[in-house]
């Protein structure tokens, strides 16, 4: 068993009831029960990625969730989905406890969720934005740079100049997304003003992620400039460069419109790279901090090294060394 460091304090460990101020992200086709109940058990708050699930699956993922989760956990909501209604109406019956939701305005269900008695956090690429989170009534707000793996904003602000202006903005919880991986990462979203992180792309990288181990791999052999940020005609998304990346790239550079390359993509092309296995043909979600992650780990050796390393890093700076 892994003895796990002391645990961390701050607005975010106390708002959702972990031992570290570390969200597990709520990835298409990674972040399944398996993941969040890793999560949750390691001492972070674990999310049932609904993004890519059908109403079932996320029903029968939140229940074993519930039954074999020992810390915090809760449902990540995109609200773009064109099954977000359906997807509420489970979160609410299931009395989901903390709901983040992203993708779209932040009024929609938070309001919802709140009457219900969960704990709401959503997900924004924008420091305005972020205020407007606060404004609808969230519990915590998710600031994530473009360097974050899936879909970004269209602003492509980083995560170092998007947090510090958030952090002026707002007054709740604050929680930085977009390029960590790691305890120095961490320490340094903490220095500009947040209280935790969200980590994506690392957990991805690990044993109880439910995403194929060909995309594992493919992280894990992922060098430093080996994704792009693609299909801002659509909908921006970060991608590790393969074949089908290379497509898209041939096609944005011939200036192809909107509708070539949403027949490009097709249907199910990261089910197809993420889910079933296909590095060649398949969209792999990832972001940019790929370049760094080596190995694929147990969730709570992931975490344990993190927060380690977090401490360490924020004890290096305290004696100014």
């Amino acid at each position: 068993m892994i003895e796990m460091p002391p645990s961390i304090q701050t607005r975010v460990t106390k708002l959702f009831g972990i031992k570290y101020p570390i969200i597990q992200a709520g990835m298409v086709w990674t972040s399944g029960a398996n993941l969040a109940i890793a999560s949750a058990n390691a001492g972070i708050l674990g999310l049932v990625g609904a993004g890519s699930m059908t109403p079932e699956l996320l029903r029968d993922q939140i229940r074993k969730t519930r039954e074999r989760a020992q810390g915090a956990w809760g449902v990540n909501l995109p609200v773009f989905n064109r099954l977000a209604d359906e997807f509420v109406k489970i979160i609410l019956a299931e009395k989901v406890p903390v709901v983040f939701t992203s993708g779209g305005s932040p009024k929609k269900y938070t309001g919802v969720f709140k009457k219900a008695g969960a704990k709401v956090a959503h997900v924004t690429p924008n420091p305005s934005l972020a205020k407007k989170c606060e404004e609808a009534g969230v519990d915590a707000v998710v600031v994530e740079g473009f360097e974050a793996g899936g879909h970004d904003g269209r602003d492509e602000l980083t995560t170092m100049v998007l947090v510090p202006q958030a952090r002026d903005l707002v007054k709740i919880p604050l929680i930085a997304a977009g390029g960590i991986a790691d305890g120095r990462q961490m320490a340094a979203a903490f220095a500009l003003g947040a209280e935790g992180v969200q980590v994506g792309s690392r957990l991805a990288a690990s044993a109880e992620a439910s995403c194929h181990e060909n995309f594992k791999q493919a992280i894990v052999q992922a060098g430093e400039t080996d994704t792009f940020l693609t299909l801002k005609k659509i909908m921006p998304v970060r991608i590790l460069k393969n074949p089908f990346y290379k497509k898209v790239e041939e096609a944005e550079a011939r200036c192809a419109g909107q509708e070539e390359i949403s027949q490009l993509l097709g249907r199910g092309r990261s089910k197809l790279g993420m889910f079933e296995g296909d590095v060649v043909e398949g969209e792999l979600e990832i972001g940019q901090v790929a370049g760094m992650i080596r190995e694929v780990l147990p969730v709570a050796e992931i975490v344990r090294r993190m927060v380690l390393e977090f401490q360490g890093t924020m004890q290096q700076l305290k004696n100014g060394v």
